[in-house]
């Protein structure tokens, strides 16, 4: 099965089913308007799909904070475990 997804993702690319559609539209406008659609700005399209921008700082700071109150709790949880051995 995964080799035929690779066969029908444009170019055999590692794409979710939304970025293929995503391609495959801007190609169909593209070739509707009778102008070329193998353009740097394809090109960029793709490159950003297949690895996309990092996050922005307020993201990165949610992400974190949120990790921190994940190994807090973590911490808690082994912490009262061992009380309940002893």
């Amino acid at each position: 099965m995964d080799a035929l997804r690779r066969r029908t993702t444009f170019r055999g690319l590692p794409l979710t089913a939304e970025q293929e559609s995503e391609v495959r539209h801007y190609i169909h406008c593209r070739e509707r308007k009778a102008l070329p659609w193998d353009t740097a700005e394809l090109g960029s399209m793709i490159q950003d799909m297949l690895s996309p921008p990092e996050l922005v700082a307020e993201e990165s700071r949610y992400v974190s904070d949120e990790l921190l109150k994940e190994n807090a709790a973590a911490t808690e949880d082994e912490g009262s475990d061992e009380s309940k051995r002893n």
